[in-house]
């Protein structure tokens, strides 16, 4: 059983993230934390296999809360999940060490961001899907 912890502010994404994982019976949810600082208290305690960490929080934002646990914990996998994702925010959560980031508004991208890393491997992902990004390239490509 692979163990992960929730962190985000929203007891309902909390609650459908938990009921989406359940669903998986390799996959259990082995707590929850409502912001930045006590992600950092549970993931010390609880040791999960990967922290599922929301970037707008309360106390500590997750980059900042994720900085923290990779200071304690070095070998600790946090995949960042937001609304709003950005390549800026992207690339502050790779050059801070987390394993991966994807927007919140794809959830194929968030199972596929979860097994590439419960593998072992990383996921950046701006975007939810390539259905979306295609159509920014094309246009960002015209200017």
């Amino acid at each position: 059983m692979k163990r992960i912890l929730l962190v985000d502010d929203h007891n309902l994404i909390r609650k459908q993230l938990r009921q989406m994982i359940q669903k998986r019976e390799q996959w259990e949810v082995c707590g929850e934390a409502a912001d930045g600082l006590d992600a950092v208290y549970k993931h010390s305690v609880l040791k999960p296999h990967l922290t599922v960490m929301d970037y707008k929080m309360p106390l500590l934002d997750g980059l900042q809360a994720s900085r923290l646990i990779l200071q304690q914990h070095p070998s600790a996998s946090i995949l960042m999940i937001t609304v709003s994702a950005s390549p800026q925010l992207m690339e502050e959560a790779r050059n801070a060490g987390l394993r991966g980031f994807c927007s919140k508004s794809g959830m194929d991208a968030f199972f596929e961001a979860v097994e590439t890393i419960l593998r072992g491997e990383t996921y950046f992902s701006e975007q939810p899907n390539s259905v979306v990004t295609a159509p920014i390239k094309v246009l960002s490509v015209g200017r």
